[in-house]
């Protein structure tokens, strides 16, 4: 598989710089040898892990925040994955996941342009299971409630992961598709909590929605 243009962007998280690679636009679309088509990834979606999205920067920020020592940590549906970048170098036990086949390629690029040592990653499938994921203490997410069917899927993919003790923490940016996932998690035992957030910005980088906080203890 080849892709087009290519871009390199420092992003800033808690005064701490990174160099991301990432694809230079969302038109830039290449799958000569259908490794995606077979997956079932469209041509309109096969651009979109490619890019860093605004609600992944409020993912970065508001979980680097939170209290992870010693905690067993899962970011699904990653993209170019900057939280677990951001995570990783923290110190945090830290797994990236995704199922576009070129996620892995560009997270392993990114850390070693940040002279980090390397992470663990998995291909995240929520359709199927995933015995090498194992179990997790917090599970994270920005924007991939982006499907009705997600929420069925996310639910019992996070169920399948979860730890004793789990925390879930999903960036939501109004996709419509809260209600259903809060009452699949819900019906899974889940508490939860909401927050409202609101970054201004350029019309790039602008975003507002909810930060969605589940517990299961």
């Amino acid at each position: 598989m080849k892709y087009n243009e290519i871009k390199h962007e420092v992003i800033t998280v808690n005064d701490i710089d990174y160099l991301i690679r990432t694809l230079k636009d969302r038109q830039q679309f290449n799958d000569d040898d259908h490794r995606a088509e077979d997956l079932g990834i469209s041509s309109a979606t096969w651009p979109l892990f490619g890019v860093v999205w605004p609600t992944s920067r409020v993912l970065a920020s508001v979980v680097s925040q939170e209290s992870l020592e010693g905690k067993r940590v899962l970011e699904i549906g990653c993209g170019i994955a900057l939280t677990s970048i951001v995570l990783h170098q923290m110190g945090i036990d830290v797994t990236a996941s995704d199922y576009h086949p070129l996620a892995q390629e560009f997270l392993a690029k990114n850390i070693l342009a940040n002279d980090m040592q390397p992470i663990k990653y998995e291909t995240g499938n929520w359709e199927a299971d995933n015995p090498l994921l194992g179990n997790f203490d917090l599970i994270i997410g920005s924007d991939v409630l982006y499907e009705p069917n997600h929420a069925e899927l996310v639910s019992q993919f996070i169920n399948r992961h979860s730890g004793k003790n789990i925390d879930v923490i999903i960036i939501d940016p109004e996709r419509g598709n809260r209600s259903l996932f809060t009452r699949k998690m819900e019906a899974l035992g889940f508490e939860h909590h909401f927050e409202r957030f609101n970054v201004p910005g350029s019309l790039e980088t602008q975003c507002k929605g909810r930060i969605l906080h589940y517990h299961r203890h």
